[in-house]
């Protein structure tokens, strides 16, 4: 199966939606300036076939509009249905169709529409996050994975079918804990249904080479493990850090203290408006802004600005990071959550999954375009671009984080940061180090984009070295 996936291709993620909230709008060409060559979409049932047997191609149109061949397309497809499956909505959670043979129909006018266009097809994501991301138990989700699976196959032979994300709920939790019994059934009973693992990297970057281990260790107790693909990851996030725990469970608990059966397009809508417990439990945090830890103001909205731009750089690090950790890992395919706001228009900071994530999109709006770059746009930029022609990445014996890059038809390339903490890391002094190098030349620049100093000497190359990677290339 690895020969699917030739090269290593960076992506981003649109959003968990795309049309669904308002107009599908550009955004293929905005993110392919990045250097993005995945691209991963969600398409709603309900979107597609909001009536039985009647479709809407607005969305699907207006993705595939926006292709020009060079890029891989994936789409994730979740069964949200008002009248086709056992929970009603147009949004979250998706569930189980009533009829797999009617599931089965849309799946392959929705295939068959795409003609041959996307690569990747994905039944729904993280379906072992129950009760928000799917509906349903793990013995129907394979039911309707086997479904899929078949559809696609037969319609269009060279796609992929991509298991349902396995996300920070499993790789978190203990051996015999209820997520990892979810995804263990998904991989033994699902085995012959999916060509590729979706690993979401989230968590302590450090994490991605265990999170890896694990995912193919679950395969492997099952059959031969198949290739992995990070369909997410990103960072940072609140509960990367322990000393924030108390704080995130006292708003955890407040805000989802009435939360909804099901969160439907206009039951999130008439939400919005009203005074409910998880806008209370955001204003109270809120009004506590100025005594609680830089590490979590910094994730609130109007923060200090220093505190913004923390953010930004441990973002920027992160991103490059959990990017080479993951290829040294041996994926081939990671998608960045994510690429930008769902619509254009102010952001409601009183809606806790903002303050998980509201800060990670690389790109914002300016009127109803996505023309505002933010600053780890640019290191993605900058990622994509070293990375080119990347076909192994492996790890280096430095005593610092250093990994070569083998680069087709260009010289050799090497990142190397010294591990410390996010924050107090940055007032440490660099160290200096010596890698082994037999270009000619070498050139360094760091996940900013400034330059660094090299010295080339007898077989090595020196520079020093801090928490901010660093690209050494010979050109």
């Amino acid at each position: 199966m690895t020969e699917a996936l030739p090269g290593v291709r960076l992506g981003v993620v649109r959003g968990i939606s795309y049309g669904l909230f308002g107009e599908p709008g550009e955004f293929v060409p905005q993110a392919r300036a990045l250097g993005a060559g995945l691209l991963r979409a969600y398409v709603f049932w309900s979107q597609v076939e909001p009536r039985p047997g009647e479709y809407d191609w607005t969305a699907v149109d207006a993705l595939l509009a926006q292709l020009d061949g060079d890029e891989e397309v994936w789409l994730t497809v979740c069964s949200s249905s008002p009248w086709a499956t056992k929970v009603s909505t147009d949004f979250l959670p998706p569930s189980p169709a009533h009829d797999p043979a009617v599931y089965g129909r849309f799946i392959g006018e929705l295939v068959r529409r795409c003609a041959g266009r996307v690569k990747f097809w994905q039944c729904d994501n993280e379906p072992s996050n129950t009760g928000l991301l799917w509906a349903g138990t793990a013995e129907e989700y394979v039911t309707q994975l086997k479904v899929l699976h078949e559809v696609v196959k037969d319609v269009d032979p060279a796609a992929l079918v991509v298991l349902g994300g396995c996300g920070y709920d499993v790789f978190s939790s203990e051996p015999g804990s209820e997520p990892r019994r979810f995804f263990d059934h998904l991989v033994s009973a699902g085995r012959e249904h999916f060509d590729m693992f979706s690993a979401h990297l989230y968590g302590d970057p450090l994490t991605v080479p265990s999170t890896v281990d694990a995912a193919r260790a679950m395969m492997a107790a099952y059959g031969e493990p198949k290739p992995i693909v990070a369909g997410e990851h990103g960072g940072p996030v609140p509960f990367e850090f322990p000393e924030l725990e108390p704080v995130m469970q006292q708003a955890f608990l407040g805000a989802f203290a009435d939360a909804p059966a099901t969160q439907s397009t206009g039951e999130l809508q008439e939400r919005a408006v009203r005074e409910t417990p998880e806008r209370a439990a955001m204003r109270a945090l809120y009004s506590r802004m100025a005594e609680l830890p830089p590490r979590l103001r910094m994730f609130l909205d109007g923060c200090p600005p220093e505190l913004d731009a923390l953010r930004d750089r441990i973002g920027c690090r992160q991103l490059v990071v959990r990017t080479v950790l993951a290829l040294a890992a041996g994926i081939r395919r990671t998608a960045y959550w994510n690429l930008a706001p769902e619509v254009p228009g102010p952001v409601d900071p009183l809606q806790m999954m903002h303050l998980l994530f509201g800060k990670l999109p690389l790109l914002g709006y300016r009127g109803r375009s996505l023309e505002v770059r933010r600053p780890m746009a640019d290191t993605f930029s900058l990622v994509a671009e070293q990375l080119t022609g990347a076909e192994r990445v492996s790890r280096m014996d430095a005593g610092v984080q250093a990994y070569a890059v083998e680069r087709a038809v260009r010289g050799p390339l090497v990142v190397v940061w010294d591990q410390r903490d996010p924050v107090d890391g940055e007032q440490e002094p660099p160290v200096p180090v010596t890698l082994p190098w037999t270009a000619p030349e070498a050139v360094a620049v760091d996940t900013f984009g400034a330059p660094v100093s090299v010295r080339l000497e007898s077989g090595s190359v020196r520079l020093d070295v801090s928490l901010t990677p660093v690209f050494v290339s010979g050109r």
